[in-house]
C-alpha cells in the first residue's frame, strides 16, 4: 500500500471537532479535543469516540465510566486549539475555561453550543486508539442553532490548511 495515498485517502472523511471531557470522582477531572466522533444507533441512543489510550482522557474515563461530548461550533477555534495540550484544572476552571458539573459527574464546558452525556456501555481495544461506546443518558443545548445543526459545528477543515488528523 502506498502510504501517501492511505493518508490521503482517509484525511478526506470529515470530522467535527469536539472536546471530550470526565471527571472520575477521585481528583482526575480531564478534557481533550477530538474528532473521530459518531451516532452509532437510536435506541438507546448511542455514540463512539476514539480516545488515544495513552491519554489522561482515556484513563478517567475508564475510571468513572461517563463522559461528556462538548460541541463546539464555528466560533470556537480556539477551544480546539485549547485541549490540543493537556488539561489544566485551577480557580474551578478547566484550561480557563468555565465548566458546570452534568448529571453524569462529566464537566460540561459552559462556553460551548451544547453537549452530551454519556455512561460507558464497552470500550473496544484495538489500535493506538480505543473505541469507546455510550449510552447518551443527558443532553444540554446552551445555544440553540439557526438552521441545519449539523452546519454549525466547527469541522477539521476549518482549523486550517495545515490542520489534519487520521491517516
Amino acid at each position: 500500500m502506498n502510504a501517501d495515498s492511505k493518508k490521503t485517502v482517509l484525511r478526506m472523511i470529515p470530522y467535527g471537532i469536539y472536546v471530550l471531557t470526565s471527571d472520575d470522582g477521585k481528583g482526575s477531572i480531564s478534557a481533550s479535543t477530538v474528532n473521530w466522533v459518531t451516532q452509532s444507533a437510536f435506541t438507546p441512543p448511542l455514540v463512539v469516540v476514539a480516545v488515544k489510550i495513552d491519554s489522561g482522557t482515556y484513563q478517567t474515563i475508564k475510571s468513572a465510566q461517563t463522559f461528556a461530548i462538548n460541541m463546539l461550533g464555528k466560533d470556537h477555534k480556539n477551544l480546539a486549539f485549547t485541549f490540543f495540550k493537556p488539561a489544566d484544572v485551577s480557580d474551578g476552571k478547566i484550561s480557563g475555561q468555565a465548566f458546570r458539573t452534568g448529571t453524569t459527574g462529566a464537566p460540561i464546558l459552559i462556553d460551548t453550543l451544547g453537549a452530551i452525556e454519556c455512561r460507558v456501555t464497552s470500550i473496544v481495544e484495538l489500535g493506538d486508539h480505543h473505541i469507546i461506546v455510550g449510552e447518551v443518558v443527558d443532553a444540554h443545548l446552551n445555544t440553540p442553532p439557526s438552521g441545519r445543526p449539523d452546519a454549525s459545528i466547527l469541522e477539521m477543515k476549518d482549523l486550517g490548511d495545515k490542520v489534519f488528523y487520521g491517516g
